[in-house]
């Protein structure tokens, strides 16, 4: 009697269901991006392989990329200093952040970045995934802490809604704003350039100045800027002028070794043209002066690099190889990538 009460009672809860009362199971639907590798690029770095882009990551790293509440007063973007036009970098000697402040400097440009061993200028970050927190709490840039970011977006429904969509719930946390930044970030890769369409042999052509430049380029530079990211990736001094910050030491900063003082990360030449001034700290104002600098001989250093040391501390370059090494270096401008 008491079993049959019971199969009684479950039919008359199923019954006096309604449609409305029968919930569909969330099904997490957020696909990987395919990303496409240029050919002769050098490998993924090992991040990206963590953190794949994906759909949803992809339009939530972008919307934080350019929302200026990440700033303490809300008027201070990623995108504020990292300008598409401008390969991602900003034009400005050093870094403007809230309220005006100044960093010490350079804002690096934005591009490749699925394919770094290192970020920032003396490399201070190895995992791209880390790297949005440091403007985020530093003084001179956004000045805020990533739980008064949290506070800001938890009250916001298009990014619950996004949120949710990225990650199959609407919890709102710091990894999650640093993984969506940096698969936004996987996602900018320059290699449709005028020099990238002749090397795939797509109808382009240097012009005889371009052509010669190349000649010059490999015989004098490519010791720094190999590969077809035109970085090593390796850590040099130079001989630049040096920072009058007394904070500043390079990749000593991050090391604690003498030896890496003021050595900075090579900077890729992607899109040189766009990225002026130029140097750790904007030293130089045009390609022309930065050749200018290296042909008139660069500051003795212990820790020059050899190639300096081996060849009087400077490269000897005239000024027709001068001006055919820039037009060489404009035709890794990539107009699309730089939306021009």
């Amino acid at each position: 009697m008491k079993k049959l009460l019971m199969s009684i009672l479950s039919l008359f809860l199923i019954s006096s269901c309604t449609k409305e009362d029968v919930y569909e199971p969330f099904i997490f639907d957020n696909p990987e991006i395919e990303v496409n590798i240029p050919v002769e690029f050098p490998e993924l770095n090992n991040s990206f392989y963590i953190n794949k882009p994906t759909k949803y990551g992809v339009e939530l790293g972008k919307k934080l990329f350019f929302d200026k509440k990440l700033s303490a007063n809300n008027t201070i973007s990623c995108a504020s200093c990292h300008l598409q036009e401008n390969a991602f970098t900003d034009n400005t000697t050093q870094a403007i952040g809230i309220y005006g402040r100044v960093g010490f400097r350079n804002t690096p440009p934005i591009q490749n970045l699925a394919f770094m061993k290192f970020y920032n200028w003396d490399g201070n970050k190895q995992v791209l995934e880390s790297q949005p927190l440091v403007p985020i709490i530093t003084h001179e840039e956004m000045d805020s802490s990533i739980l008064e970011v949290i506070g800001k977006l938890e009250i916001e429904e298009d990014y619950i809604n996004l949120f949710y969509n990225a990650f199959g719930d609407d919890k709102i946390t710091g990894e999650r704003i640093y993984n969506s930044i940096a698969q936004y970030e996987y996602t900018l890769i320059s290699a449709n350039s005028k020099y990238d369409k002749v090397q795939r042999n797509e109808g382009e052509y240097f012009t005889d100045d371009e052509a010669r430049g190349y000649t010059i380029f490999k015989e004098k530079c490519t010791s720094c800027h190999s590969s077809e990211l035109f970085t090593d990736q390796s850590f040099r001094n130079i001989g630049f002028p040096i920072n009058p910050d007394t904070e500043e030491g390079g990749r000593s900063r991050v090391t604690g070794k003498i030896d890496d003082y003021m050595r900075f990360r090579v900077p890729s030449l992607r899109n040189i043209e766009y990225t002026a001034p130029y140097g750790s700290f904007g030293q130089f104002t045009s390609l022309k002066e930065v050749l200018d600098y290296l042909d008139n001989g660069v500051l003795e250093a212990n820790n020059l690099d050899p190639f300096f040391k081996d060849n009087e501390n400077r490269i000897a370059l005239t000024e027709e190889e001068k001006s055919n090494l820039i037009s060489f270096m404009k035709t890794l401008s990539d107009i699309e990538f730089v939306g021009q």
